[in-house]
């Protein structure tokens, strides 16, 4: 299983975050991961957010639920992040369910992750995306706030590359803040007739007699 591109679910998310646009600090960050969130048809949004933060993401990923009917999950570090929170995306009219404590502990409890949103500038951030439990289709993975210096310092390899999951391709995009985008895929899987084992072909070298041998 993978997920799997849909164009017409990422513009329709997009044109209705274009309507809340007003409502959004920073409108280019809503309308990009509502587009992404939507058009990979994620079931399982999950963000870290606390109190001071813009909330442009978090209303983009919200409208991006709406199109997939998917599970859209905030966590915060107290309640006085819990309420701004809340306030800010009732005037959208959307409801995420949020739940208080620090992300590092609260990732063994959330499993099936498709779309992962953390802030760069909080500490442990890398942490965050280690321990997260993925979907077995893969997943997208955003950190915000992140500048051409940081993004380069910073390894997707090191926190994806863990057996089960593996770094597709990455992205800075200088949106807002900065955007660092890593699209994970699983390993293995049964993307071929022989259930994802490579098998080695044997091949004859016909002016030499030599042979050798391919692995596909």
């Amino acid at each position: 299983m993978k997920l799997v591109w849909c164009p017409e679910t990422a513009a329709k998310a997009y044109i209705d975050t274009v309507e809340l646009s007003g409502v959004c600090n920073d409108s280019g960050i809503a309308e990009l991961v509502s587009s992404m969130a939507a058009g990979w048809n994620v079931s399982f949004i999950v963000e870290a957010w606390s109190h001071g933060e813009g909330t442009a993401t978090s209303i983009g990923l919200a409208v991006a639920c709406r199109h997939t009917n998917g599970r859209h999950v905030c966590i915060v570090p107290d309640e006085r992040s819990r309420l701004e929170y809340v306030k800010v995306l009732e005037v959208t009219g959307m409801s995420p369910e949020v739940i208080v404590g620090e992300p590092e502990e609260l990732m063994s409890e959330l499993n099936g992750i498709d779309f992962l949103v953390v802030d760069s500038q909080q500490n442990r951030f890398s942490r965050v995306l280690k321990l997260a439990k993925l979907s077995n289709k893969g997943a997208v993975m955003v950190c915000k706030n992140t500048n051409p210096r940081s993004a380069s310092s910073f390894s997707w390899r090191n926190v994806v590359d863990d057996g089960s999951h593996r770094l597709i391709r990455s992205i800075f995009l200088p949106v807002g803040e900065g955007l660092d985008i890593a699209h994970i895929g699983t390993c293995g899987g049964n993307s071929s007739s022989s259930g994802g084992k490579r098998r080695w072909i044997k091949h004859v070298n016909r002016r030499t007699g030599e042979e050798f041998a391919i692995r596909k």
